[in-house]
């Protein structure tokens, strides 16, 4: 994905640019928490950050770019996968690790203004994109796993499989504003679970 600032190999590890990047984007995140991408500002950033505001603007020109950039750097991070040894104690750690996360009273404001920001802005939202694509990726061996041990039908799709479980925790939190609770997580991943022994994301050439 692209924040749309050509930064994304710009950065070298341990350099005075890696530094600058990362405290910009701890000031975004920060800023997001507080405010919202309503109130996310290049000026605010910039004080947050003790980076120059010249900086900021020349690097990143707007609150887009600074939200991309901030998932852009999120995408590289690790993500802690479940190996519950079972598919349907995987599928429901994913669920619920994507219940809490939102419901975290640290984490979740920051995540929940990214996911709102991606719905108005086609630079945030291209990020977003690429930063659940690449959670995706590292979630597939749970399926990839249940497929060897013998649960889910040989070739099951591992990112359908994922998506289904969950898209209706994503629909509840954003489309129609339902509160969700652990039940609701639950029940997304058995549902995929149930889908996917059945053969539903059996596809071609996956």
């Amino acid at each position: 994905m692209s924040d749309g600032e050509g930064l994304a190999g710009s950065a070298r590890p341990g350099g005075r640019t890696a530094r600058t990047r990362d405290a910009v984007r701890r000031a975004t995140l920060g800023e997001l928490a507080d405010k919202g991408f309503d109130g996310l500002t290049v000026e605010a950033v910039a004080a947050r950050s003790g980076v120059h505001k010249t900086t900021v603007y020349r690097r990143w020109r707007n609150a887009a770019g600074l939200a991309a950039d901030a998932l852009d750097l999120a995408a590289d991070e690790p993500w802690p996968v479940p190996d519950t040894g079972t598919i349907r104690g995987d599928l429901r750690a994913i669920t619920e690790l994507v219940r809490t996360g939102f419901a975290d009273p640290d984490q979740g404001p920051t995540a929940r203004a990214l996911v709102s920001a991606a719905v108005h802005d086609p630079t945030t939202a291209a990020a977003l994109r690429g930063f659940l694509i690449g959670r995706l990726a590292q979630a597939e061996p749970v399926v990839e796993r249940a497929v060897e041990r013998g649960e889910l039908p040989v070739g099951t799709n591992p990112g359908e499989v994922l998506r289904s479980a969950v898209a209706p925790v994503y629909y509840r939190l954003f489309i129609t504003r339902e509160p969700v609770d652990a039940a609701h997580a639950l029940r997304a991943a058995d549902a995929a679970v149930s889908a996917a022994r059945a053969g539903v994301f059996v596809i071609d050439g996956a």
